[in-house]
């Protein structure tokens, strides 16, 4: 099973399974029914400082990527939540709510926990 990656504000679906909020920030403009969550890992979210850094340079996404994947390497506690959540539910859905579906951290982060093995039981 994959971790698949949707806005907040998109409607939630029986299809998204377990729901997980990945942002450090509670999204304004949606109230905790329409986020209909199971989880919010705000300690998987980039950090503040570089969430900060990345608003002051929006055109370094790959700088962004980088450091958040070193930050996820340094967090391998809320990394193995995550993981942990995979295992117990067949679907997994990771929700941000920033308006760039293809270049966001929760994408990444989804990105990460395929390509790197489990840090703990």
């Amino acid at each position: 099973m994959a971790f698949q990656v949707k806005r907040i504000h998109d409607e939630a679906g029986e299809s998204d399974g377990f729901r997980v909020l990945v942002d450090r920030r509670w999204p304004e403009d949606i109230t905790e029914e329409q986020a209909a969550l199971d989880l919010w890992a705000e300690d998987a979210a980039p950090s503040s400082g570089l969430w900060a850094w990345s608003q002051e340079n929006p055109d370094e996404f790959t700088e962004f990527s980088r450091r958040y994947r070193a930050e996820l390497d340094a967090n391998p506690v809320a990394v193995a939540a995550l993981r942990k959540r995979e295992s117990d539910h067949a679907t997994v859905t990771l929700l941000h709510s920033g308006p760039d579906t293809a270049n966001n951290h929760a994408r990444l982060l989804a990105d990460y926990l395929a390509s790197h093995p489990t840090f703990l039981s």
